[in-house]
Parts: C-alpha cells; structure tokens; sequence
C-alpha cells in the first residue's frame, strides 16, 4: 500500500471520526443534560422525549444534503465536497457549545439548538458517504470491504472519542457538569476539524472519478438518475439501512436513558460500558468487511440483522439484572457483533449497488432516507413505548426486531455485489 493511499484511507477515518464524535456527543448530551437545560419546562420525561426529537431533527436535514453534496459529488468529484462536509458538520458541532440555555435566553435557547442541528444534519448527509466512496475507489479488486472498513472505523472512533470525553466529564459534580462541562464536549470538536482538514486537503481525487471527469462523462442530474435507473438498490439500502442505523443508536443513545433514568444505574458505568463495546468493534468491523470480501456481502449482512432479532429480548434481560459485567457483555453482544456485522461490509456494499457516474448521490441520498426512517427518530420511539408501556422495555424489544426483520429481508431481496466491476459507469 503506497503512501498515497494511506492517506486517503486515513482521511475517511477522520472525516467518519469526525461526524459521529459530532452526532454522538449531541446524542450522549440529550441523554444527559438537553431535558433540562434546553427544555426546562417539561416534566423530565417529557424534558427526555423533547430532547431526543431536537436529536432526530438532524437527521431530517441529512437526505437534503445528500442530493446536495452527492449531486456535486458526482459533478465536480470526491474531494472538494469531503472538504465543504468535514467544516459544515464540525461547524455546527462547535458552536452548540457555546449555545446559551433556556435560563439565558429563553425559548431561543432551543430554537438556536435545533438550527444548529439542521446544520450538522445537512453537511453530515453527504459525509458518510464520500468517506466512503473515497476509500473504495482507491481499493484493489477483492480488497473493497476491507479499504471500506476504514470509514466505520472512523465512526466508532468518533463514538469512542465522545463517549470517553463524556465519561469524563459526567464525572464532574452536577452543577458544574450542568453549568459548563456539558460544552467541553463540543467544544474540543476543533481538534478533530483541524486534523481532518489538513489531512483531506492533501488526498488524490479517486480514480475512478478521475476517468469519468477526463472522457467527460459526469451525470447531468445524478440523483434522479440513480433514482431511475437503480431503483432496485436504491430501496435496498434505504432497508437495509433500518436495522444497522436504528441499533446503532438505539443501544448507545436509548439504552444510556433507559439504564440510567429507568433503572437509576451510575453514568459513569453506562458510558464506561459503551466504550468498551466499540473499543471491540474496533476489531470485529475489519473482521466483518474481510469477512465479506471473501463470502459476499449479503450473508455477512443478513447475519447481522438475523443476530440482532434473536438478541433483542436477551438484551434486556442482561441488562434489566443491573450486573455490570451482564450489562457489559449485553452491550459487546449488541454493538460489535449485532450491528458491526452490518455496519463493516454496508460501506463496500452502498457503494457497489451504484455505477460510477451516481454512486455518491445514490449512496449518499438513500442512505439518509433510511436515516429518517431509523436513527432519527429511534431514540424518540422507544422512549415513547418505554412511557406507554409503564417503563418495561419489551416494546422497545419488539421494535428493535422489526426494524432487523426489515433489514434481513431488504438485504436478502438485493442483489451480490462484492465480485462486481467497480469502474463501470453504469449498472445495469
């Protein structure tokens, strides 16, 4: 491997680390500290439900940018949207940090908040995946899963990063971890823009873009040609998008609310917890890419989604005994087995569904319309059936299955991929 590519594999890892560190602080914060800081009139479960919705907001705005960003992504290329990306997401991201509260500035407090939001949302749509696409345009044949790993490797170090510096943090005394160490957070989302510039404003353009812009051949209107012509994949990644998006924020996002407002477990613990769920993932996603170029795409993914069905009821079970190396174990289980396994070879897989000439407004724009369907408004969901359900957490168990269910069958109606010529422009 050159030094060249090596940089834009480790470019994809930062740009990913990035927009998840961004995604999951604000997560991890409505969890913790938005009820009541932002939306203070609420009785605290409402507070909760209020503060996951201004989370979903985001992901509203994410479908917008990705006809936006995969539109010029396909035009004008990979690079320079990376670049427009990386400083919308990390923007929005720094200056909630200084946001003031409803205290200060009263109901502004929560309007500024959900902007901000739409902000993140709307550069974060197009992020994902041109980090994606950049990598595996870059890969060898029979190497795609792998390179492509790079970038949800990128995001469970974003997700380490904002669980950490938010582990740390929680520890400060109430009123100061409320008055300003919620915001360092935020804050410290500088470090990761600076370093992500830097090293993105160095990389190649792919090349297989790179022949499409010399023969000329750039789609006119690439998201409503991928529209057209892949309708096919187009509904399987909006599907299989379901499972591995809605888990993936329902165990760190919903299950930090549930364990520490439900069964009144120290928060401290539950990040700690988290933290060491995707510190394995940082071994099993390369495991399940690799995986996945040597058997296909489809099996490595369904078994995830199937993994995930059967595991819903079991997680709750493990963590409803309260034992920290039960609840510790249910976590592991859950993110770096269950949605790992769909989240390693997803990168390779969106982007072979696509030719050339639309795979990143394809990839881009039906990846985020699952994203509306899924993590948006899962957190908001299952905190709304934890209420309806007078607190048990067999609800949420079943929405968690049928989000799985939906993704198995996606995958299983979509077509294998991992074999394909990459540099065709188009897919017929």
């Amino acid at each position: 491997m050159d030094r060249s590519v090596r940089r834009v594999l480790l470019a994809s890892a930062v740009g990913s680390a990035l927009e998840w560190y961004d995604f999951f602080i604000y997560g991890t914060a409505a969890a913790l500290v938005f009820g009541e800081l932002f939306f203070p009139k609420a009785d605290p479960a409402v507070g909760t439900l209020l503060a996951f919705a201004s989370f979903g907001v985001g992901f509203f705005a994410r479908p917008f940018g990705g006809i936006v960003f995969g539109h010029l992504g396909d035009r004008i290329g990979r690079k320079p949207v990376l670049v427009i990306t990386l400083l919308l997401v990390g923007a929005g991201t720094f200056l909630i940090g200084v946001l003031p509260t409803y205290e200060s500035a009263g109901v502004w407090a929560p309007i500024l908040l959900v902007l901000l939001r739409l902000v993140q949302g709307f550069g974060a749509g197009a992020e994902y995946g041109g980090a994606v696409i950049m990598a595996v345009e870059h890969a060898p044949p029979g190497k795609r899963g792998l390179y492509g790993s790079f970038a949800p490797l990128g995001v469970t170090i974003g997700i380490l990063l904002a669980n950490g510096v938010f582990a740390l943090f929680a520890s400060l005394p109430k009123e100061e971890f409320l008055s300003w160490g919620w915001r360092v957070p935020f804050l410290l989302s500088i470090v990761l823009i600076l370093v992500g510039f830097y090293i993105r404003a160095k990389v190649s353009e792919t090349p297989v873009f790179s022949e499409i812009a010399a023969k000329n051949k750039a789609a006119r209107s690439p998201v409503v040609e991928a529209v057209k012509k892949h309708p096919r994949e187009f509904l399987v990644v909006v599907g299989a998008r379901l499972a591995e998006n809605g888990l993936g924020y329902l165990f760190p996002v919903f299950a930090l609310s549930y364990m520490t407002q439900q069964l009144h477990l120290p928060k401290p613990m539950i990040l700690e917890g988290n933290m060491l769920a995707y510190g394995v993932q940082l071994l099993t996603i390369p495991f399940f890419s690799w995986l996945s170029d040597r058997i296909g795409r489809r099996p490595v993914y369904m078994g995830g989604a199937i993994f995930s069905i059967a595991f819903a009821v079991p997680f709750f079970l493990m963590v409803n005994t309260q034992s920290q190396p039960i609840i510790y174990l249910a976590l592991i289980l859950a993110i770096s087995v269950g949605v790992a396994a769909m989240f390693g070879p997803q990168a390779a897989y969106f982007s072979e569904l696509f030719g050339a000439r639309l795979r990143y407004s394809g990839f881009a724009f039906a990846r985020e319309l699952g994203s509306i369907l899924a993590g948006g408004p899962a957190p908001f969901i299952a905190a709304a059936l934890l209420m309806w359900a007078g607190g048990e957490p067999w609800a949420v168990a079943g929405y968690m299955m049928l989000l799985a269910a939906i993704t198995a069958l996606a995958v299983y109606l979509g077509p294998e991929t991992y074999r394909i010529d990459i540099t065709a422009q188009d897919r017929h």
